[in-house]
């Protein structure tokens, strides 16, 4: 027989909204804790955050973050250029100081809180290991809430003797089920 503890912990250490989420990252706060920062420099993610702990060792922005920015910033100055062209009259040479200074400013402005946002979105969703860290941090919470005693098998008494992400059957995947197992970072492995 085994006896589980719920306690109000587990909802916060795993269950976030992705709009929410990608509003802090937006920001360049933490997606779970809105404390801490998302960044250590312009553009390189921290690795954990200070506040919580969260690790953001995990995303794979890659190359959305400037696809995103492009695609939103030729918009305004596209749209931009026609209505000055269509409205007033301007010379050449202030059409070729104003517009690309100002895609070059919006760009730079804005590719931070892109990459913040999908970094935001990957781990409201659990992409590239962000599922396995919440999972973790799930099992870790639940865990360490609950007295020696009273734990279930999901919980081991020696640190070390189980995988939180795979459960407390087996830390193999059978190749031969269909699953997949969870490399070292989190991410999906197929054997």
């Amino acid at each position: 027989m085994s006896l589980t503890i719920k306690t109000g912990s587990l909802q916060d250490a795993g269950d976030v909204k992705v709009i929410p989420a990608m509003r802090r990252g937006f920001l360049g706060r933490c997606p779970v804790c809105n404390k801490g920062r998302l960044f250590g420099r312009f553009l390189k993610v921290a690795d954990h955050c200070d506040a919580c702990g969260t690790e953001f060792h995990h995303h794979r922005a890659d190359d959305l973050p400037p696809y995103l920015v492009i695609f939103v910033v030729g918009h305004l100055v596209g749209y931009g250029i026609l209505m000055t062209e269509t409205k007033l009259e301007m010379p050449m040479w202030v059409h070729l100081a104003t517009w690309p200074a100002l895609a070059l400013i919006l760009c730079l402005a804005l590719l931070q809180p892109m990459k913040g946002a999908v970094v935001g979105l990957q781990y409201a969703l659990g992409m590239h290991g962000f599922g396995a860290a919440r999972a973790k941090k799930i099992a870790n919470a639940s865990c360490g809430s609950v007295d020696p005693v009273f734990r279930d098998e999901r919980c081991a008494v020696e640190e070390g003797s189980m995988n939180p992400v795979s459960g407390p059957y087996s830390s193999e995947d059978n190749a031969r089920d269909g699953h997949r197992d969870l490399g070292e970072d989190g991410s999906p492995r197929f054997r």
